[in-house]
């Protein structure tokens, strides 16, 4: 990037701002991005290793939160925390837009073990978790959302992409877990891709780099 040393021209200062990389904005504000970026990593890093339970791979939660931060999403829900990794990477992203997760978990102990961990992480006040069966819950919930990340019961796929689609805003994203781009593996999963691969206001792609990830774009509403 060309750095403009020196100028007479009081109005090209707000062009600067404008065009300055999150890392500088980010070094303006320690306490707000930097300090909490420290922390995250830091958690991340000494955890690695250590996650079970059909938690994420590293990859596809860095993949979660770039596509959260690159398009200034700030209405998150994401259907299957286990014990919390996603929704770290999820929050983490969201600190940085201003936004907030909802996180719904059905198993109590993966539901409490999660909140110890977003604690840990520092993220608590940018995740609504909630104990309760997705099944029902993500019919209620009133949105509207611009970002839903799917990682339950793959069976169920095409059915929380039908419950939450009306609520997805145009220009959102959904996002499901462990998809293969030949719509192999369980019939759940490739159910889904197939459906939501026709759907003409959508844009799909399925990223194989971690564990298989299907991107969703919302173009349209019909």
């Amino acid at each position: 990037m060309n750095v403009i040393r020196k100028t007479s021209l009081p109005w090209l200062l707000p062009l600067v701002v404008c065009f300055c990389s999150t890392t500088w904005i980010m070094a303006q504000n320690p306490s707000q991005d930097s300090s909490l970026d420290s922390r995250v990593r830091k958690f991340l890093d000494e955890q690695e290793g250590h996650w079970h339970n059909l938690n994420v791979p590293y990859s596809d939660g860095q993949l979660l939160h770039d596509i959260i931060v690159k398009n200034n999403y700030k209405s998150a829900l994401e259907i299957g925390t286990s014990t919390g990794l996603s929704g770290i990477w999820i929050a983490w992203a969201l600190s940085k837009t201003g936004g907030k997760l909802i996180t719904i978990e059905i198993d109590e102990g993966r539901y409490h073990t999660a909140l110890d961990n977003f604690k840990k992480a520092g993220l608590s006040e940018y995740i609504d978790a909630r104990l309760a069966d997705a099944h029902q819950l993500v019919k209620e919930l009133k949105g509207p959302f611009d970002f839903v990340f799917s990682d339950a019961d793959k069976d169920w796929y095409k059915n929380y992409f039908i419950d939450a689609e009306p609520r997805l805003i145009t220009g959102g994203c959904f996002t499901a877990h462990n998809v293969s781009s030949a719509g192999q593996g369980y019939d759940g999963q490739a159910e889904f891709l197939n459906y939501v691969l026709k759907l003409k206001n959508y844009e799909t792609t399925v990223n194989t780099t971690g564990a298989g990830l299907s991107i969703s774009y919302k173009k349209a509403d019909k």
